[in-house]
């Protein structure tokens, strides 16, 4: 079974997720009347990394846009070139063109 590891929590005033420390977070933007989730920066302290962190926290918001309907944008380096390519199941609610939007 998965080491359980540090709590994420929902910041929704700060638009971030973030462990209970508040040392380990991704921050967000809400584009298109809360419809988008533009992912903007996910950071770790140093002391915490290795730790799998900046992962629960990606898992954390997406799960989060999916249960809201939203689509995602990767604009955090971390998640477009890391994260989403080592987790493709997530490729459904990456923000598409297609999609009617004003962004």
């Amino acid at each position: 079974m998965a080491e359980a590891g540090p709590k994420v929590l929902w910041n929704e005033g700060q638009r971030r997720f973030e462990t209970e420390d508040k040392e380990a977070y991704l921050q967000y933007e809400l584009r298109s009347g809360g419809k988008v989730m533009d992912i903007r920066h996910t950071f770790v302290p140093s002391s915490k990394r290795g730790q799998s962190l900046a992962s629960r926290l990606c898992v954390a918001a997406l799960n989060h846009a999916k249960a809201h309907s939203m689509s995602v944008i990767p604009t955090c380096s971390y998640v477009s070139v890391t994260f989403l390519p080592q987790n493709p199941s997530w490729k459904s609610i990456i923000y598409t063109e297609n999609i009617k939007s004003s962004i």
